[in-house]
């Protein structure tokens, strides 16, 4: 299953995530995913596993051309000319030549003219051919608009924290407006399991679990599904091979839309992950690794 995103190009709807897998691990388990039929790996720069992604997506055997690769530029390299270099520390660790969709990871309000530099220098990699798209992460409707009146091409992806249990509808209609694909992180509420819900976990939440056994499903199962039929891509995570396969295994059945509706009126409005408007370099800088 793929979507088309605002400048024509195909990509997989669900995707491997490897955020906190560890670099030891991470090669096997992004060959598995491929091994299983996932054509989307998505990684970052401050993930600090580009280098095993590419060595995973070589050991699968397929070729360039099958795998859609997705990795993010960290705060510490935002600016024009350092962004751009940030593509080739990226491409080089992945080994590749050709990024398919490139993104900011996180805005940073305190220094938003950086933001829109690095921005800036994306759009120059896609011009260029050195990316098939670009896009953004984290970014809130009020920052997206000030980073669409300063920049030229509207992004094709925003990665955004979304699950049963924070659905963010504000953050999803700002980009449907803009014909801007919402790309779901956390997509089944992992982060859920031990921040910001106290007991709660999407997992063992009774509708979910519910609707699981309905349709002879696991909870994850349903999640994944919930996002693929509201127009969402979603980047499920695992190293464990049966995970790895039954989230990839969700295109044969589907639910109705009352229980859709069910799903979305889980929404807690409790943010899993940090607030966009904390990180600063002050808090969040790294620095990214050469190839």
């Amino acid at each position: 299953m793929n979507l088309t995103l605002n400048n024509g190009v195909e990509m997989p709807a669900l995707g491997f995530g490897v955020f906190q897998t560890p670099p030891e691990v991470t090669a096997a388990s992004v060959a598995e995913a491929l091994s299983v039929g996932y054509r989307l790996i998505d990684t970052a720069a401050a993930y600090f596993n580009e280098r095993e992604v590419g060595e995973g997506i070589r050991r699968s055997g397929l070729d360039r051309s099958e795998v859609f690769i997705e990795t993010k530029v960290w705060i510490s390299d935002y600016g024009y000319d350092r962004t751009l270099h940030a593509f080739d520390k990226s491409a080089g660790k992945l080994g590749v030549e050709q990024i398919d969709l490139l993104l900011l990871h996180q805005p940073v309000p305190t220094r938003f003219d950086d933001t829109v530099e690095a921005y800036r220098a994306l759009e120059t990699l896609l011009d260029d051919g050195r990316v098939r798209a670009i896009g953004v992460s984290n970014f809130m409707p009020g920052v997206l608009a000030d980073l669409l009146e300063r920049t030229d091409v509207v992004p094709a992806v925003n990665q955004i924290e979304v699950h049963p249990y924070f659905v963010q509808s504000d953050a999803q209609a700002a980009d449907t407006e803009q014909a801007i694909l919402t790309q779901a992180w956390s997509p089944m509420g992992g982060i859920t399991s031990y921040r910001g819900h106290g007991e709660r976990s999407t997992f063992d939440d009774p509708v979910i679990r519910e609707i699981a056994a309905a349709h002879g499903r696991t909870p994850a199962q349903v999640m994944l599904r919930w996002h693929l039929q509201e127009g969402r891509s979603a980047i499920p995570k695992s190293v464990r091979s049966e995970r790895i396969a039954a989230n990839f295994d969700v295109f044969d059945f589907e639910l109705t839309t009352d229980q859709l509706t069910t799903i979305d009126a889980l929404d807690t409005g409790v943010r899993g992950g940090p607030d966009p408007v904390s990180v600063t370099p002050e808090a969040f800088g790294r620095d990214i690794p050469e190839a």
